[in-house]
């Protein structure tokens, strides 16, 4: 009798066991290689990211693009109305607009910062376009209003994607242009510049023609 009812736990014991292992076989999901490979997050390269949103973003800065002494003489009349109506605001930034302009260019300074003197744009109103070595800012990446930091896995990418198309504009844009060499000739520039100093803007180009 007491072997029969050792037995009788094993064989309840071992049939437990086996309906556990049943139980947790339904259970559990077989991960192919491809469903894997979706999951695992891509790691962020601001150089392909610069390349395949570079072209975009010029396109439509060019697109949207409005005459400078338009945009100039709308933000002296009324900022705020002038920002509604060619600008765009991309989070708490200040107002970008996309703008075109044909002057003559003047001399050149050390960091390849172009100053202009456009004809519709008031007197008080400083228009420069920086070429490099150095390109600053975040026109470009704020000009279109469809780059979202939510976009973005942190604030250190949103930042590079920004570095990223200035560097896509040096090679697509600049790498031609020498700016000690625009002084006196007439340009046409199209591109976009960020309202943080009312009397002050640098453009930064998504196309520059010499004329």
């Amino acid at each position: 009798m007491k072997n029969q009812s050792v037995k009788k736990r094993r064989a309840l014991w071992v049939g437990g066991i086996v309906v556990v292992l049943v139980a947790m076989g339904f259970g559990t999901k077989v991960v192919t290689g491809e469903e894997l490979a979706a999951s695992t997050p891509v790691e962020f390269s601001a150089a392909e990211y610069g390349a395949t949103e570079f072209p975009v973003v010029q396109a439509a800065v060019m697109k949207n693009a409005h005459d400078l002494a338009l945009v100039s003489t709308a933000l002296a009349a009324d900022a705020q109305a002038a920002a509604e109506e060619y600008g765009v605001v991309e989070g708490t930034s200040f107002p970008v607009f996309s703008v075109s302009f044909t002057a003559v260019a003047g001399a050149a300074d050390s960091q390849g910062i172009v100053p202009f003197t456009i004809d519709g744009v008031p007197a008080e109103v400083t228009v420069r376009m920086q070429t490099g070595p150095a390109i600053s800012g975040t026109d470009l990446r704020d000009a279109t209003g469809t780059i979202h930091f939510p976009d973005f896995t942190n604030q250190i990418e949103y930042q590079d994607a920004g570095a990223a198309l200035n560097e896509e504009l040096k090679v697509e844009v600049l790498s031609n242009i020498v700016a000690a060499d625009l002084a006196g000739k007439s340009i046409t520039v199209t591109g976009a510049f960020q309202l943080v100093n009312p009397a002050s803007y640098l453009i930064t180009p998504v196309d520059v023609v010499v004329n």
